[in-house]
């Protein structure tokens, strides 16, 4: 692995004058970037990755927003607390931080578990959202608990090889809630998950470049960083008794869904979810579609958030 710039040095390497900064919000630490100038719009990443995930999509997007993209909870250059990884409680922790940064009422986008988190956002305060969009994730629901833990021979494997078959098996969902064990395996070793799972649910793999790849493995080297990692997954049961409680969400949702299944996901289970729902595909995408297709994001998101 090279060398890894810091936060800092990361933000005032994009164009738009972002900074790195820091709050105490909710019994935790957020670090988060921020640049740009307009409304304020919160960008949320997912795992394995870092806030990094949106440096395609941030300077243009400050063009007309001050955007804030935000290491969660357990994430990056934030803190990473014993407990707190549901998705209600990571809601609750950015609504403290975008008051800190003196807002009231934000757009939101959030891919993987920032979607998650987003939805969580929107469903438990909606006075404080504008507009929402979920990249490629939906909340977790009660599918989640049907998710196999053998690939289906013929639909998620050929002859014994899941990366050959359509569609995704989640193995990493029912890893990642084995308590010790993944902290040990993968600590210093991060960057092998790394690459296995960019090129396993990217369509192009050079899409996430070798220094994007080294950022996201030095956020996850140390076995802290791997445990706050897989709180966020240990907590889908929580969060999907949560999910039950909410209505549907009222302000407008945008679903920006790859090609390897996440815009059918998305057409299946957002309309249920809010009361406005607008699904994209994102063509020539798989699940990382900030960093597959940048400008398409920024284009649909452009008009979204307008």
């Amino acid at each position: 692995m090279g060398e890894v710039l810091s936060d800092a040095e990361l933000a005032r390497s994009l164009d738009g004058g972002f900074v790195s900064g820091h709050a105490d919000v909710n019994g935790t630490r957020l670090h988060y970037v921020t640049g740009g100038h307009g409304r304020p719009l919160v960008l949320l990443g997912g795992w394995p990755q870092t806030w990094w995930e949106f440096h395609k999509i941030m300077p243009p997007l400050a063009e007309h927003h001050q955007v804030i993209a935000v290491d969660l909870r357990g994430m990056g250059g934030s803190g990473k607390p014993a407990h707190g990884y549901d998705k209600k409680t990571m809601a609750a922790d950015i609504l403290e931080l975008v008051r800190h940064l003196g807002h009231d009422r934000v757009d939101i986008a959030g891919h993987d578990i920032g979607g998650m988190v987003a939805y969580a956002f929107a469903a438990n305060h909606p006075a404080h959202t504008r507009r929402i969009a979920l990249l490629d994730i939906a909340h977790p629901d009660e599918r989640f608990y049907a998710y196999s833990l053998l690939p289906r021979p013929g639909r998620q494997q050929v002859d014994g090889d899941i990366h050959a078959g359509p569609g995704r098996f989640l193995w990493w969902f029912a890893f990642n809630q084995v308590p010790g064990l993944p902290e040990r395996l993968l600590a210093g070793r991060s960057r092998d998950l790394i690459d296995w799972m960019c090129d396993y649910l990217i369509k192009d793999p050079g899409s996430i470049s070798d220094r994007d790849r080294d950022i996201y493995a030095h956020a996850y080297a140390t076995p802290d960083a791997v445990r706050a990692g897989n709180a966020w997954y240990r907590a889908f049961g929580q969060d999907i008794a949560d999910e039950k409680t909410y209505g549907r969400v009222t302000a407008p949702l945008l679903g920006l869904g790859g090609g390897e299944g996440g815009h059918m996901l998305l057409q299946a289970v957002l309309p249920d979810k809010g009361t406005d729902v607008e699904v994209v595909l994102v063509p020539d995408s798989g699940h990382y579609i900030p960093e597959e297709q940048p400008e398409i994001v920024v284009e649909h998101l452009t008009r979204f958030f307008v």
